[in-house]
Formats: C-alpha cells, sequence, structure tokens
C-alpha cells in the first residue's frame, strides 16, 4: 500500500501533464453538389482541448466575406432556410445564389491554439432548359447553313444533339462528309444543302442533371437555283446598261454635255464692244 501510495502523485501529475490535442476542424466532405431546390448539408466537425463551449461562424467567401451563422443566428438570406446541428450547417431549398465556398471557423479562447477552421465548396446543378435553336425557314442547294442551339442556364453545361423529322442525326464517321456536328456548341453546319435535307429540324440539351429538353422543331427547305430567273435578270440588267450608254451618247453629240460660254467670253468677240472704251474710262486711264 505504501508502495502505492508512492506512484499516485506521480501518476496524477503526468496526467496533468500529458499532452492533450488543440482545436481542431475538419469536414465530411470538402465539395459539394446537390440539384437546385434541394437542399445541401455543410459538414463541420470539431475537437477542442478545454473549451467546452466555443464560438461558431459560418462565412462565405465571395468579393467580400459575408456571414452565413454568427453569435447563434442565421443571417441575410439564410435567415429562416437553414439548420445547424453541432456545427454542420443544412441550406434548405437552394439556388445558383447560394453557390460559392464558405469557411467554418471555431474559436475555442481556452485551448492553446484558439482557432480553427475548415472550407467546403457548394455547387448547385442546373438541370437543362429548353434551350433556343435557329433554324432557317428557306436555303438554296450548295449554300453554307447552319442551325445553332443553345442552353445557357444549364450547369454543367449541356451538350446538344440534333434531329431530322423526329429522327436523330448520327455524327458523321468520315471527313467527306456533307455535315458537321459540334455537341458542345450545338451547332449543326451543312457544307453544301442538298434538296433531301429539306426537313423539320429540332435540338435536345442534356447534362445528366434531369431530363433533356428539346426545343420546338422548324421546317427548312432546301431549293434548287432558278437558272432562268437568273439568265433573265442579267440580260435585262445589259439591255439597260446598253439603253443607258447610247442614251448619253447621242445627248452628248447633240451638245446636251457641252460647257455654257461665258459673258466674258461674250464681250471678248463682240466688235463694238472689244476695242472701245467710255470717254470716262479712257480719262481715268490717262490720269493713272
Amino acid at each position: 500500500m505504501e508502495g502505492t501510495s508512492l506512484y499516485l502523485p506521480i501518476v496524477i501529475l503526468l496526467m496533468q501533464c500529458s499532452p492533450s490535442s488543440p482545436v481542431t476542424v475538419t469536414t465530411n466532405k470538402h465539395k459539394v453538389e446537390v440539384r437546385e431546390s434541394s437542399d445541401a448539408v455543410l459538414s463541420c466537425v470539431f475537437h477542442t482541448e478545454r473549451d467546452q463551449n466555443p464560438r461558431i461562424e459560418w462565412k462565405k467567401k465571395g468579393k467580400d466575406v459575408s456571414f452565413v451563422y454568427f453569435d447563434g443566428h442565421f443571417k441575410g438570406p439564410f435567415e429562416g432556410r437553414a439548420t445547424i446541428q453541432g456545427a454542420t450547417v443544412t441550406l434548405q431549398r437552394v439556388t445558383q445564389e447560394d453557390a460559392g465556398e464558405y469557411r467554418c471557423e471555431i474559436s475555442a479562447p481556452l485551448d492553446s491554439v484558439n482557432l480553427g477552421e475548415t472550407n467546403v465548396t457548394l455547387k448547385v446543378l442546373v438541370p437543362p432548359h429548353t434551350p433556343s435553336c435557329e433554324i432557317p425557314s428557306g436555303a438554296v442547294t450548295g449554300s453554307v447553313v447552319q442551325l445553332r442551339c443553345r442552353d445557357h442556364q444549364s450547369i454543367p453545361p449541356a451538350t446538344y444533339s440534333w434531329f431530322k423529322d423526329s429522327q436523330p442525326i448520327s455524327q458523321p464517321r468520315h471527313t467527306n462528309a456533307t455535315y458537321i456536328i459540334n455537341s458542345y456548341t450545338g451547332i449543326l453546319e451543312f457544307k453544301s444543302v442538298a434538296k433531301e435535307d429539306t426537313g423539320r429540324y429540332s435540338c435536345l440539351a442534356s447534362n445528366g442533371v434531369g431530363p433533356p429538353k428539346m426545343c420546338e422543331g422548324k421546317h427548312m427547305t432546301i431549293e434548287d437555283v432558278n437558272v432562268s430567273a437568273v439568265v433573265a435578270a442579267v440580260v435585262v440588267i445589259c439591255l439597260l446598261l446598253i439603253i443607258c450608254g447610247c442614251g448619253g451618247f447621242l445627248l452628248y453629240r447633240n451638245g446636251f454635255f457641252s460647257r455654257p460660254m461665258s459673258t466674258t467670253s461674250l464681250r471678248l468677240k463682240n466688235p463694238r464692244t472689244s476695242n472701245t472704251l467710255s470717254p470716262s474710262c479712257s480719262e481715268k486711264l490717262a490720269f493713272l
């Protein structure tokens, strides 16, 4: 018993002097991805050295750092639609405005290291919206034609596929194909359209988040160039040019475009006035 009593103070002293871990802050998931209008859980797990009632704060980074949770209350747009359990926050009915980087901060003034933090990035996924489609109503054979399709709201960005008369248009398998499809930009380009390209075209946008969306189909008609009409127009233009040229030449020969004689020239040619000066003028010249 005496030996045990001798060791007891030493054990107590060692327990008091044994190092304890200061405040530590971690998260179960640094990157969180949820669909728009669903709930997002931002995990924050902490351990303190001595302080049993540390201060919990959540902040959102951006152009300016703003408070999400401070002094026991949610702030700004998170008030009334967020909950906290321990230090883990759940955001309800998230929108694109909620996407960004969040920081959980734990302050424990009684600990030797009294501040810890961890970051969580929230990405809000948006299903496809009905894409806007630009489909020309008509074109002539042999011309280059582009059909465009775009959805600016989906996250991640949508990919696109085209349909003709409700049938999918497959990606060309050889380089000399008459058309090109870019699944990322949504452009369907015909290098040289033909009459058989006439049909009703539509575009489908998808990104794997929600159901794909298709734009309303539009009909495109491809017509041959009217050669006879073009020849007739060229003949008419040539005739007009010939008539105008002949008319101008005849008017020029008849003096219509000749320069009119000035009054000075008429006076010089008049014999009555060319060599005669008025007396008053002669006297003035002699005086000078």
